[in-house]
């Protein structure tokens, strides 16, 4: 089995070491799913639907821009179990590193957080509705 990075990922990093991500650039990110559960939604007939949480993920993209600076959003989408997009960070070094810790707190923090209680609110809602039509059946 490959070597695990930080004893803790699945796979080595893949980061350039000589690279400081807080740089003004393109990143192009990937965020999957604990366990690529698909929590985001369904291809149906080559398309792409949105449950509820992968409406949250869209719409948190989306709101990026509106909590940091000198930041674009470029091409995202959303998979089943994961979402790609690139962003795009235009300010200095000093700014950057603002910016990039702003980005990435805000992001997982937000998807992971509504990730989490959507599905808790959806087993539960599940469980009761599917306990409540066998009661009354």
């Amino acid at each position: 089995m490959a070597e695990k990075f930080q004893n803790k990922y699945r796979i080595p990093s893949a980061r350039l070491q000589n690279w400081d991500y807080r740089w003004a650039a393109a990143y192009f990110i990937t965020i999957c799913t604990k366990d690529r559960v698909h929590y985001f939604g369904q291809i149906e007939n080559g398309k792409m639907i949105l449950s509820n949480v992968g409406i949250l993920a869209d719409v948190f993209w989306h709101e990026i821009k509106n909590h940091t600076k000198n930041i674009e959003l470029g091409e995202f989408v959303v998979m089943p179990n994961h979402i790609h997009g690139v962003l795009i960070l235009n300010a200095d070094e000093n700014d950057t590193a603002i910016v990039s810790n702003n980005v990435s707190n805000n992001v997982s923090n937000n998807v992971s957080n509504n990730v989490s209680n959507n599905v808790s609110n959806n087993v539960s809602n599940n469980v009761s509705n599917n306990v409540s039509n066998n009661v009354s059946n």
